[in-house]
């Protein structure tokens, strides 16, 4: 039993004709015959009472025609969701992203995105990065946007912006000349991604580097979010790390107590977009990272061209 059977099977129906339903469907009336003979011979019954050059159904017929109705409207409703998809007006964008991304990309984005594409539903999940990876890899996630270093085994990494991170401090003395991570091991430091501590990219950027160096450092605060650790800084009760583009986006919601210097030795968060190797993401996935690397891009040019400069503490008034 096939779909064209039904189809022709229900065109009969309606046309009380053979041949008044071929003409329907624009083809030859011998082949829907055909098809209609199949579909009784694999029954094992007649579908229909041949009356002159008319049909009309038999017991069983009528028995099959509502079965049938609900397949075809099944399967056009079906192929209609597909194509909502596929034409991107509906479905769901699923996508991670990294603890400080609202400074970056998420609440413009899903304005942008939902502007473009109405129909389509959004789920952004993530707190860390290294969830986002675990996510990803276990398939609760197609995509995110994650800051390197990564655990990228099995997955597909796309780098798309550099972003300098700065050290930020409301002490004057502790902003004379570039941080180095001996001084850094020195400070009273504020972290943000408690719950991920070691895991987090950052961090792990700085353990490298004091390993390297020969020094630990340890946090006197860890909190869970990056504006958390600014305000605490703010508040003079130690220092934090941050990025440029984060200071882009609080601009003038930052404090004037907050002043800040680069690393001596220049470090960056690298971000990139994630899936999982070999995978097909959905259409509105997809859409959804093309827009996302598009504001990505235009922020790295941002950042380029009139980055947020070095900048003294400010005595409190």
């Amino acid at each position: 039993m096939t779909l064209q059977q039904l189809q022709y099977f229900l065109a009969a129906v309606e046309h009380g004709s053979f041949s008044a339903a071929a003409e329907s469907l624009h083809m030859a009336q011998p082949s829907l015959s055909e098809q209609v003979r199949h579909l009784e011979g694999e029954l094992g019954v007649a579908l229909f009472h041949r009356v002159g050059r008319g049909v009309r159904l038999t017991e069983a017929g009528g028995a099959l025609r509502p079965h049938a109705e609900r397949v075809l409207a099944e399967t056009d409703a079906a192929r209609n969701a597909v194509a909502d998809v596929r034409e991107l007006r509906g479905g769901t964008a699923a996508f991670g992203t990294f603890g400080s991304a609202r400074h970056y990309l998420t609440v413009d984005l899903v304005a942008d995105f939902r502007r473009r594409h109405p129909g389509v539903g959004i789920r952004l999940v993530g707190q860390n990065s290294a969830e986002v990876v675990e996510l990803v890899k276990e398939g609760g996630l197609e995509a995110g946007a994650v800051a390197l270093p990564i655990d990228d085994r099995g997955l597909e990494v796309r780098p798309v912006l550099q972003d300098e991170l700065v050290y930020v401090s409301t002490n004057r003395a502790r902003l004379r000349g570039a941080m180095t991570i001996e001084k850094l091991a020195q400070a009273p430091l504020i972290l943000s991604q408690a719950s991920w501590g070691a895991l987090d990219p950052t961090r792990r950027q700085l353990a490298d580097l004091a390993q390297r160096a020969g020094v630990s450092f340890a946090p006197q605060i860890d909190v869970e979010e990056p504006e958390a650790a600014v305000d605490l800084a703010a508040r003079g009760l130690g220092d934090t790390i941050v990025g440029r583009g984060m200071l882009l986006d609080l601009g003038r919601r930052l404090s004037r107590r907050l002043g800040w210097v680069p690393f001596a030795t220049p470090m960056y968060d690298t971000f990139a977009f994630v899936w999982r190797r070999g995978a097909h993401l959905s259409p509105a996935t997809r859409a959804f990272v093309a827009l996302a690397e598009e504001r990505l891009t235009a922020l790295g040019r941002e950042l380029e061209t009139r980055p947020p400069r070095r900048r003294a503490a400010q005595p409190p008034p």
